[in-house]
C-alpha cells in the first residue's frame, strides 16, 4: 500500500525530531502537500523539507492539530498488529502497578495510541476514539482490544466533545457482549459499581486512585464533605476508611442513586448523607446552617477546558475553595483538585494562599498529588500532565 507524504516546512521537522509527536496545520508545506488534498483519518508519512521521512501518522486536514506521529519507522503505519502490540507494551505496564484488573489501560498519545483511551473494568473494556484517524481503525481497534483482553463485552463510549473538532459523531454503542449498566470493580480494597453506560466521559476516574488512597489516614474519625461526589469514590472510601459521617454533594440525581447504591455495596450507607444540589448552592447553604466538617474534598469537573475560559474558571475555583475553607474547623484538612489542564499547579497553590489569607487562616500544604500511573506523562506533551491535586491543612491564625 502506497502511503502518501505530508511534507513539513523548512526546520518545522525540529519540534519532531525532539520528540513531540504533533504536526500543526501552518507547520505543513502546503505548496508541495496542500491540505486539501488529504481526506480526515488518512494515513501519512510525515516527512522534512527535503523530504526525508520522519515517521508515519495520520492526517485531519480540518483541524489545528492535523496530523499525528504514530510511528518514527515511517513503514511502521497503524493498523491492528501495531495496535496490538502498543497495547500489550500498555497492558504490562499496567499488571505490574495493580493488583487487579482495574485500571486505564491506554492513554492516548502518552501510551503511543493518539485518539485512543481504553479503561479496564475486569472483563468489560470501555474504549474512548477522540481523532478522525483512529476512527478511521475502528474495526482494527476492536479487533486489537478483543486479541489483548478478551473481555466479555466491549462498549464504545465515542461521545467526547473533543470529537466534534475532528469532525466526528457523537454516539455510545456496545460493539461486543452485553454492556451491564453498571459493572463491578475494585479500588483501595473498597468495591463499587461503576456506570459505564450512563456515567461521566469512560464510567470512572481512576487517575484519581493514589490521592484517594491518601485521604484514608485523615478520614478516621472524622465529619467528612465530599463535594462533587459523582458515584462517591471519595466519598464512600473516606466512610470505608472510618469516617463518621460523610455529606456527599452532587446536581445529578442519578449520581444520588450510584453512592446510595455503592454505600450498601461496601456496608456504610449509615454513616453517609446525600445532598442534591448545586456544589456552590450547597456551600453557602451548610455555613448558612453553620455545620462545620474535619475535612472537605472538592474534586469538580475541569472549569477551565479552553483557553479563553481561564478568567472566569480561575474566578470559579477561587470561589469554590474560598467556601470550602469556610466550612472546615479549627484543625481541618481541605483536598483540592483540578483536572484542568489551564490552570498551572502553581496557580492552584497560589489560589488557596489567597484563599486562607481572605479569611484570615493559616494554611500549610501537607501532600500533593497528581494523576495515577496508568495515566502516563508525555514528557514533550504538557496537556498530558493535567491533574493536580493538594491537601492542606487549614488552622487559625
Amino acid at each position: 500500500m502506497t502511503i502518501a507524504p505530508l511534507r513539513l516546512k523548512k526546520d518545522e521537522d525540529r519540534r519532531l525530531r525532539a520528540g513531540h509527536v504533533w504536526v500543526y496545520s501552518n507547520e505543513v508545506d502546503v505548496a508541495a502537500t496542500p491540505l486539501d488534498g488529504f481526506e480526515p483519518g488518512q494515513p501519512v508519512v510525515i516527512e522534512d523539507h527535503a523530504g526525508r521521512p520522519v515517521g508515519s501518522g495520520y492526517v485531519n486536514p480540518h483541524t489545528l492539530i492535523c496530523a499525528r506521529l504514530v510511528s518514527r519507522d515511517a513503514a511502521q503505519v497503524l493498523g491492528q498488529s501495531l495496535l496490538v502490540h502498543r497495547l500489550n507494551v500498555c497492558r504490562s505496564l499496567r499488571e505490574k502497578l495493580f493488583g487487579a484488573p482495574y485500571y486505564r489501560l491506554a492513554f492516548g498519545d502518552s501510551d503511543g495510541l493518539p485518539g485512543l483511551v481504553v479503561d479496564r473494568y475486569g472483563d468489560v473494556a470501555v474504549v474512548q476514539i477522540t481523532t478522525a484517524g483512529m476512527e478511521r481503525m475502528r474495526a482494527e481497534v476492536i479487533a486489537a482490544v478483543t486479541k489483548v483482553l478478551r473481555p466479555r463485552a466491549i462498549l464504545l463510549r465515542n461521545d467526547a466533545s473533543s470529537r466534534q473538532i475532528e469532525g466526528l459523531a457523537s454516539y455510545v454503542e456496545s460493539v461486543a457482549g452485553e454492556v451491564p449498566e453498571l459493572v463491578a470493580i475494585e479500588e483501595n480494597g473498597v468495591r463499587f459499581e461503576v456506570p459505564v453506560l450512563a456515567g461521566q466521559k469512560t464510567g470512572w476516574f481512576f487517575d484519581q486512585r493514589f490521592n484517594r488512597a491518601r485521604l484514608a489516614k485523615y478520614a478516621a474519625g472524622a465529619r467528612v464533605l465530599d463535594v462533587f461526589s459523582y458515584a462517591g469514590a471519595w466519598g464512600v472510601q473516606a466512610a470505608v476508611a472510618g469516617a463518621d459521617h460523610v455529606l456527599c454533594v452532587d446536581s445529578s440525581p442519578r449520581a444520588m442513586d450510584w453512592i446510595r447504591g455503592n454505600a450498601a455495596v461496601n456496608g456504610v450507607e449509615n454513616r453517609l448523607e446525600l445532598m442534591h444540589d448545586d456544589a456552590f448552592e450547597a456551600l453557602r447553604r451548610l455555613r448558612a446552617e453553620r455545620r462545620h466538617f474535619d475535612v472537605v474534598i472538592v474534586d469538580p469537573p475541569a472549569f477551565i477546558k479552553r483557553r479563553k475560559d481561564i478568567k472566569e474558571g480561575m474566578q470559579a475555583y477561587y470561589r469554590l475553595n474560598q467556601m470550602a475553607m469556610q466550612l472546615l474547623g479549627r484543625d481541618g484538612i481541605l483536598v483540592s483538585a483540578s483536572c484542568s489542564f489551564h490552570l498551572a499547579r502553581s496557580d492552584l497553590q497560589q489560589m488557596l494562599l489567597r484563599s486562607s489569607r481572605h479569611l484570615d487562616r493559616f494554611l500549610q500544604l501537607i501532600e500533593q498529588g497528581g494523576q495515577a500511573p496508568d495515566h502516563p506523562v508525555h514528557p514533550a506533551i504538557p496537556e498530558t500532565e493535567y491533574l493536580k491535586v493538594f491537601f492542606s491543612r487549614i488552622l487559625p491564625n
